[in-house]
This record gives C-alpha cells, sequence and structure tokens, in this order.
C-alpha cells in the first residue's frame, strides 16, 4: 500500500497557498516530497509544519543566531532563486539543512548544493537531518561564508539564509556571469530579499525585493549591532541603533500617551511591504526610524506584544503595530505622529507603491558614487554604495 500523505504536510501547504507563496508547481511539488520533521528533531509534527519560523539556536544574551526559516519566506526565496535541473548552488548558512534539500530536489541528481555553516554544531547537525532525509549529495562544510567557497566555484546561484550588510566581492567573483545572487540585505531599520543580477557596469541589480527578517550575518561579516533594548522588552531595530539614547527614549515613552489613527485603515501587508520602505526612504533628516518587538505576553509602555515600526521625532515617538489597522501609539506629543501622517498622504498621492516597485542596485565603491540620485537614498556599505528606491507608477 502507498504510504499516507502527511496530514501537518497538507496543512502547511495550505498556509502557504494563502499567503500566496506557491506559484511554482516544481517549488510546490518539492516542499511536498521533503518532510520538514526530519530537519527539526524534537519539534512536535504539528509545530514543525507551522508556516512559521523556529530558532535552533541562540547566543548567550537570547538573540537568536541560527532558525529554520518561515516555509513561505523560503518559497518566496526559492522563486527569486529561479532554479533549473543540473545548477551548482552555494548556500550560506546550513541551518536545519531543510533549504538545501529543497534545493537539492530542484536542481536534480546532476545538480550540486554547497551549504557553508559557520558553528560547528549546527553544521553537524545539518548534515546529520539531510542523511537522514536521504539527502547524502549536498555539501555541509563549517566555514564563514563570507569567503564563499572557492573549491566549488563557479556558482549559477548563490544564496544567503543571513541578513547581510553588504554583498562580499568573493561572492561576485565566485558568480557565473549569469548567475544570480539572492540575499536578505539590511536597509535601514529594515530588511529585503534582493534577487541581484551582475550588470555590465560593474554593479548588481534587483527589482524583484521581498521584505523579510532574519537573522544576522555573523563572522568576519558581521551585520553591525543594530538592535537596543529599551526597558524590559521593548526592541528596536534601527540603523541609527548606535546613535538611540535608551535611557532618554525610555523617559520619553513613560509620559504623555495617548492612541491616535492614521487617516487610513491599513492592513499588515500595506504597511510592512509599502508606506514602511517609503517612510524609510523618504523621511525628514530630523527623525530616527526603527522597526520594534515586544515579546509575547509582554507588554511594553502600554503596548501589547507584537512588532511594527517606530517613528522618533526630536521631542516625541509614535510606534505603528503591524497588525493595529492604522493605530499609532503616540508619546511626549504629536510631532512624530504628524511626521508619519505626512509621509502617509504622500505615498497615498503616488498610488499605494508596494516591494513590487522597490528597487535596489549596489555599486562598487571603486565606480564613484553617481552623479545624479533622482529619488531614493544611498547607504554607505564596505565594498559598495547601496542605492535603493521606489520606482514610480506608470
Amino acid at each position: 500500500m502507498p504510504p499516507k500523505p502527511n496530514p501537518h504536510v497538507g496543512l502547511m501547504l495550505q498556509a502557504m497557498q494563502r499567503a500566496g507563496a506557491l506559484r511554482d508547481a516544481a517549488i510546490t511539488a518539492a516542499f511536498e516530497s521533503v518532510p520538514r520533521q526530519i530537519f527539526l528533531p524534537g519539534v512536535a509534527p504539528e509545530e514543525a509544519y507551522q508556516d512559521r519560523a523556529v530558532i535552533i539556536k541562540r547566543d548567550t544574551t537570547g538573540a537568536a543566531i541560527s532558525s529554520a526559516s518561515q516555509p513561505t519566506m523560503m518559497a518566496e526565496m526559492l522563486a527569486q532563486l529561479a532554479l533549473a535541473p543540473g545548477m551548482n548552488i552555494l548556500e550560506i548558512g546550513a541551518g536545519t539543512g531543510y533549504n538545501a534539500a529543497l534545493m537539492q530536489v530542484l536542481v536534480g541528481a546532476n545538480g550540486r548544493i554547497t551549504s557553508l555553516e559557520l558553528d560547528t554544531d549546527v553544521a553537524e547537525q545539518a548534515q546529520e537531518n539531510l542523511y537522514r532525509a536521504g539527502f547524502t549529495q549536498v555539501s555541509v562544510v563549517v566555514a564563514d561564508g563570507v569567503a564563499g567557497y572557492a573549491p566549488r566555484a563557479a556558482y549559477d546561484r548563490i544564496v544567503s539564509t543571513a541578513a547581510v550588510w553588504d554583498v562580499p566581492p568573493a561572492w561576485v567573483r565566485q558568480l557565473k556571469p549569469r548567475g544570480r545572487l539572492v540575499v536578505p540585505i539590511q536597509i535601514h531599520a529594515a530588511q529585503v530579499s534582493a534577487s541581484l543580477t551582475p550588470q555590465v557596469d560593474g554593479s548588481l541589480y534587483s527589482e524583484h525585493n521581498v521584505p523579510c527578517r532574519f537573522v544576522l550575518m555573523r563572522g568576519s561579516g558581521a551585520v553591525p549591532a543594530l538592535v537596543r533594548q529599551v526597558g524590559n522588552a521593548l526592541s528596536l531595530w534601527s540603523l541609527e541603533a548606535a546613535s538611540l539614547d535608551t535611557a532618554r527614549l525610555s523617559q520619553l515613552l513613560s509620559q504623555d500617551d495617548e492612541v491616535n489613527h492614521l487617516s487610513e485603515a491599513l492592513t499588515a501587508e500595506q504597511i510592512w511591504s509599502g508606506l514602511m520602505q517609503y517612510t524609510m526612504l523618504n523621511a525628514p533628516p530630523d527623525v530616527q526610524l526603527a522597526t520594534y518587538f515586544i515579546p509575547e505576553g509582554q507588554q511594553a509602555y502600554g503596548m501589547d506584544a507584537g512588532s511594527g515600526y517606530a517613528i522618533f521625532s526630536p521631542a516625541s515617538a509614535c510606534l505603528i503595530p503591524y497588525q493595529g489597522g492604522g493605530e499609532a501609539f503616540c508619546f511626549a506629543g504629536s510631532d512624530a505622529f504628524l511626521t508619519a501622517q505626512t509621509l502617509l498622504d504622500e505615498w497615498v498621492s503616488i498610488g499605494r507603491p508596494g516591494a513590487d516597485r522597490l528597487r535596489v542596485r549596489l555599486q562598487p565603491k571603486a565606480a564613484g558614487l553617481p552623479e545624479v540620485v533622482p529619488r531614493g537614498r544611498i547607504y554607505a556599505r564596505p565594498d559598495h554604495d547601496l542605492h535603493v528606491w521606489i520606482e514610480p507608477l506608470a
């Protein structure tokens, strides 16, 4: 008798379909055929097949440093990769090995997957998971991913499962001329998974960028410290983390609080994939921006558990939850809220562009800054200047 279908897999696939992440039959088949629970030993099947990330390792402070990514996000990145049979793939960050297994299905028996992992214990567990699942062809190598892996280059695709601050030159050198890099890259207080292709001028360009949240790259290419704790339960991710005065912010968030509402009843998707990106690229220079997180079961400054983005003016603060329908928690006056409303009005006036209009270009430092930057912002990174903008609607 044929084996009975796993009901947990079906529920996971249904959740991914509702999220619009399963648009490719080959990717759907890969998720159907690779059992996620094998890659999460010790996790109950009903938990292993939830459409959410599972943390597998934390540092001494409790921060997540390795995880099994959310299946929906994995499917989005696999679509960005556009894998084909016979391809040679380099993965930065083995995690549980689950993503490598999915990619091996997609590149077939003649394809090759090499997965680099910084932590020996994580690498050994990933290799064990792969062997138990029957993916003995995948090679897991303990290495700092910033250097890539020259012995198996050149690669058709390189994918990172940790957010990067910049694209290391080694990855570009080890990529085939018509190859593709799919990397979550930190842009201001948020991240996008960018699908970067080499251009004739030496730059890397992506017009397909998916908002995301990944653990940060460690090792020699570590992302700078972007997280600050305010009080006992409020975490802030900000490009300006080093200059955030947490004692002053705690005092600011402890006075004159009220709940206002933006003029639009926004969905979480509209905020996460549209308004927040516009805000970060167009906010006035005298404000600081952050994304925030309050853990489940806790409260902070009158706000329940959840996440969103924050605007700090010189004398006030406005925190906007993704799931609040336009709700805004305001502290110490209305200046920050008025800034949020002005940026919302601008975003609405240009047609509410979403992440599909976001563009990313990494220009090598040697090429110099572009003479004219018609829109967006440029962020200086070690090896590139990162230019991010929103393409106007036709």
